[in-house]
């Protein structure tokens, strides 16, 4: 599994500690910037780098990890990708169901609410990289219909 990893300002700090946290645990992962903290950059063109690279990654599972302040809005800028299915999350427990039943592929963490609270995050990322998707009939029939719009 290859991991593009991005974020504005505003999720800065904690991509960092993501970052590291990623290598130091073995994780195979890209960072699609932004490269240096610049308050005045803009969310859409980091969702839109790790979409580009999820979408067009040779890997057999590639993933996504944004973060900005309340991750929605990397969210959104990520979903409007076909095949990309981003998800906002704030505990573990979401991290499993939107892996399970909606093969999230794109993680966005709302640094507002993680970014002093490692375990939390840790929690999070763990729980969302390891829980496979269901794969079941109803869920890849759903997942089929959001690709159609």
């Amino acid at each position: 599994m290859k991991i593009f990893l991005g974020s504005d300002h505003r999720g800065f700090q904690l991509k960092e500690k993501v970052f590291a946290y990623l290598v130091k645990n073995g994780y195979e992962v890209e960072d699609v910037g932004d490269r240096v903290l610049n308050p005045e950059d803009d969310f859409p063109q980091f969702a839109q780098a790790a979409a580009l690279k999820v979408i067009g990654s040779d890997d057999k599972d590639p993933r996504g990890i944004l973060l900005c302040g309340g991750g929605q809005g990397m969210a959104m800028a990520a979903n409007r990708f076909r095949g990309i299915r981003a998800s906002v999350i704030w505990d573990a427990f979401e991290a499993r169901e939107t892996r399970n039943d909606n093969d999230s592929n794109v993680l966005c963490l709302p640094s507002r609410v993680l970014e002093n609270d490692d375990s939390a995050w840790q929690g999070i990322i763990e729980t969302w990289i390891n829980t496979p998707f269901a794969n079941a009939a109803r869920f890849k029939r759903r997942n089929a219909e959001i690709d159609e719009f």
